[in-house]
């Protein structure tokens, strides 16, 4: 990135700086913005991605370690016309519910706010994103935990919750200074390589290596899992322009500390989308019992790293390790989660945000567009 053309805004009147740009939100968010004529936007994230975002004239990829606040301090201090900030990204080193994982993830968001603050007189707004984990114990006990949350169900009492230490640092930080809203997603539809809970990946990775191995498509979840609701699919397209959406409309973005649901709308069971994604992925549903509580997806599948090196081969996809695309205990925690955490939309409805997908659109979009950009065969 050059120091004179790409700091300059030029003809753009708003200047974005997302944060976790690879990410599953992040790239959509970067796609839907750069495509816009009054918009420039800065992507950050560790290493850049090789996606078609790259590719735009708008978009500018800033490599930073945020937890130093020295490489943020020099990749970010010239940065002086942010009006607005998407921060969707986490550090994954620590447990969630550890006091480690809360003081890493306040050292990023301060290191970039103690940059960009002070020196982005025209900073309108920073949207926050975290996830529908906000209301539940993340370490258990579940027992007294709902079914149903909406914005307003407080937090929990002595909980170490990341998310309410982000929280924490952008009602301090920004108080007088900019507007800033909270959005939380449930189960993210998308397509990413560098992203740690990415449900679409897994999935595809799976189907790959059945097919490879001639394996049945079994779902290797919990019985309830199967049958019953318990988490919101949020694809990544209907996040980001709830985002934007917030970071535009005048009633949000000028308010502190507006928090808002972030899901499809519509509810879903594996047992009714299962059939379909696997037609979709060319893959033989098992004529058995469907779902197995004795097979884990890290039990069969952790080992399959050299088999899916093979079918990248093969099939002339882009090179990625099994690992870039699919977190095996992440999956075996999907699809064995013991409580629900579902989510009511009803704030954002009300505000004006009435965008809505089908889960099974979603993901069959998702299958497609992992296709297309050779992430899978």
């Amino acid at each position: 990135m050059g120091e004179d053309e790409s700091l300059n805004a030029g003809s753009a009147t708003k200047v974005a700086l997302i944060v976790g740009v690879t990410g599953l939100v992040g790239k959509e968010l970067a796609e839907l913005l750069a495509a816009r004529f009054d918009w420039k936007v800065y992507g950050i994230a560790r290493k850049p991605d090789d996606g078609p975002v790259s590719g735009r004239r708008a978009f500018h990829f800033i490599p930073c370690d945020l937890v130093d606040a020295e490489d943020a301090t020099r990749k970010l201090s010239s940065l002086q016309d942010i009006t607005h900030v998407f921060w969707v990204t986490w550090a994954t080193q620590f447990p969630h519910d550890s006091q480690e994982c809360c003081d890493q993830n306040q050292t990023m968001i301060s290191n970039v706010l103690d940059v960009i603050v002070p020196r982005s007189p025209t900073l309108k707004h920073v949207s926050l994103q975290t996830g529908m984990k906000h209301y539940i114990p993340l370490g258990g006990p579940f027992e007294g935990c709902t079914d149903v949350y909406d914005e307003e169900t407080p937090r929990i009492a002595g909980a170490k919750n990341f998310y309410y230490a982000l929280e924490d640092v952008l009602r301090e930080r920004l108080a007088g200074k900019a507007g800033w809203s909270v959005h939380r997603p449930g189960l993210i539809f998308g397509s990413s390589t560098r992203t740690w809970f990415n449900v679409m990946g897994g999935l595809c990775v799976y189907g790959a290596l059945c097919r490879h191995l001639g394996l049945p498509f079994r779902f290797r979840g919990s019985r309830m899992c199967w049958e019953e609701p318990y988490l919101d699919p949020s694809d990544a397209r209907l996040v980001a322009q709830q985002h934007f959406w917030a970071a535009m409309d005048e009633r949000v973005a000028r308010a502190e500390g507006e928090a808002f649901n972030a899901v499809n709308g519509p509810t879903f069971t594996w047992k009714v989308i299962w059939p379909a994604l696997a037609a979709k992925l060319q893959v033989d549903l098992p004529e058995e019992e469907m779902f197995s509580p004795e097979s884990t997806f890290s039990g069969e599948m952790a080992d399959k790293g050299g088999v899916w090196e093979g079918i990248v081969e093969r099939e002339g996809l882009r090179r990625t390790k099994m690992e870039d695309l699919v977190n095996w205990w992440f999956m075996d925690a999907l699809l064995r989660c013991p409580i629900k955490m579902l989510g009511s939309r009803k704030k954002a409805d009300r505000l004006g945000f009435t965008e809505t997908l089908e889960p099974l659109e979603s993901i069959l979009y998702w299958v497609d567009r992992m296709r297309e950009e050779k992430l899978i065969p």
